[in-house]
């Protein structure tokens, strides 16, 4: 790989332009370290109080009735964003769909089962546990072989 960095008074502003002959996992690598610099952040309410959220520390999102809620340990925070947006926000922190409805970190996976059903139950560090379901397990067993990264 060639890296080539053009500083210029010039430029009105910072541009990034990857030349490849196809995609690659070293470009996804690349990409989500570029969007990680300018992430925005999440916000989850408790209560009445607006509590900033460290992305590491997420265990899963999930919605459910029409709200977003993120869990922490053993706190659910409702988070006022949809789910797709979320996870827009959260690729470069190591998070991937784990079914329709639930967004999972793979930094804090402790174990996993395989059901019966072909669903892989996760268990967190924190003690909670989640669902995958069988369209994403083949991704997230794929992802965690890669050292989660």
């Amino acid at each position: 790989m060639r890296l080539n960095i053009d500083i210029d008074e010039n430029h009105e502003e910072t541009s990034v332009t990857i030349q490849a002959k196809e995609w690659s996992e070293e470009l996804e690598e690349i990409a989500a370290v570029i969007k990680k610099r300018k992430q925005r952040r999440l916000f989850g309410m408790d209560e009445e109080q607006t509590v900033l959220l460290n992305p590491p520390d997420i265990d899963y999102i999930y919605a459910q009735k029409r709200k977003v809620f993120a869990v922490i340990k053993d706190r659910e925070l409702e988070i006022r964003m949809k789910l797709y947006e979320i996870e827009e926000i959260l690729i470069p922190y190591q998070f991937m769909r784990f079914s329709k409805s639930v967004i999972g970190n793979l930094g804090r996976i402790e174990r996993f089962e395989l059901s019966f059903n072909g669903n892989l139950c996760v268990y967190f560090q924190s003690g909670s546990k989640e669902y995958i379901t069988r369209k994403y397990v083949k991704p997230i067993k794929d992802q965690l072989m890669k050292g989660g990264q």
